[in-house]
């Protein structure tokens, strides 16, 4: 049998402070882990599926689309402290286990950010095979109008520049140099960054630039209802 390299984790734990069960609220009368779980098997030629998960209601929806479960995750790995890349080197060591060999890349898809290119996620799976250059991508987005050289702190109760400068920039945000940061839809990386510096982020990343809808992540009902109307 030929293994396949890459292993696609989706991560959907049933806690959750904004949304109660929110992995499993419909949007457009589907619940918003099967979207991830959509993305992940219409690549399934190119990755193997690993849905992570507390809840025995997403374990039926994975059941239910005949994705192999191997157990839910344990409690250590559930709570609202728990970090993603303790749970996705759990689960591809538990998957590899089952194997009997090693995956050389992970995806993960987080469920929060259910819309997403299929072209996009085949395009960057390629570049990282391609390019021995980059050991990780990650999805991003611009920041717009929430630029940090025009943002705030209090210090002594006084409000001061983030960026540590006396005067704030006033240019024109069109004049002010590009910022992107983390849309959350995918982090993708070689399994050696992974193990090595225990991170989703390696040390030579590439940054997969989102638009619209695709930067649209579920952390509340006005974010629920937000991508209801827009879908």
């Amino acid at each position: 049998m030929l293994h396949k390299e890459v292993i696609c984790i989706i991560p959907a734990r049933k806690g959750s402070k904004g949304v109660r069960n929110k992995n499993i609220k419909k949007v457009k009368g589907k619940p918003l882990v099967q979207y991830s779980i959509d993305t992940a098997k219409k690549i399934s030629n190119l990755v193997d599926i690993c849905v992570s998960t507390d809840s025995l209601n997403v374990k039926k929806i994975v059941k239910k689309n005949r994705i192999k479960f191997f157990g839910l995750r344990p409690k250590n790995l559930s709570g609202d402290f728990a970090e993603t890349k303790d749970v996705v080197k759990y689960e591809l060591l538990k998957y590899e286990k089952q194997r009997k060999s090693k995956y050389k890349y992970i995806l993960v898809l987080q469920p929060t950010t259910p819309i997403r290119d299929i072209k996009k996620i085949k395009k960057v799976i390629n570049l990282i095979k391609k390019n021995k250059k980059i050991d990780s991508v990650i999805s991003i987005k611009d920041v717009e109008g929430d630029h940090p050289l025009r943002m705030k702190v209090f210090k002594n109760n006084l409000l001061q520049n983030y960026s540590g400068k006396l005067n704030e920039d006033m240019r024109p945000r069109q004049k002010l140099p590009k910022v992107y940061i983390r849309s959350g839809s995918f982090y993708l990386i070689k399994r050696t960054s992974l193990m090595n510096i225990g991170s989703l982020v390696g040390k030579h990343c590439h940054g997969e630039i989102l638009y619209g809808l695709e930067t649209v992540n579920i952390d509340n009902i006005r974010d629920l209802k937000y991508l209801e109307m827009e879908m």
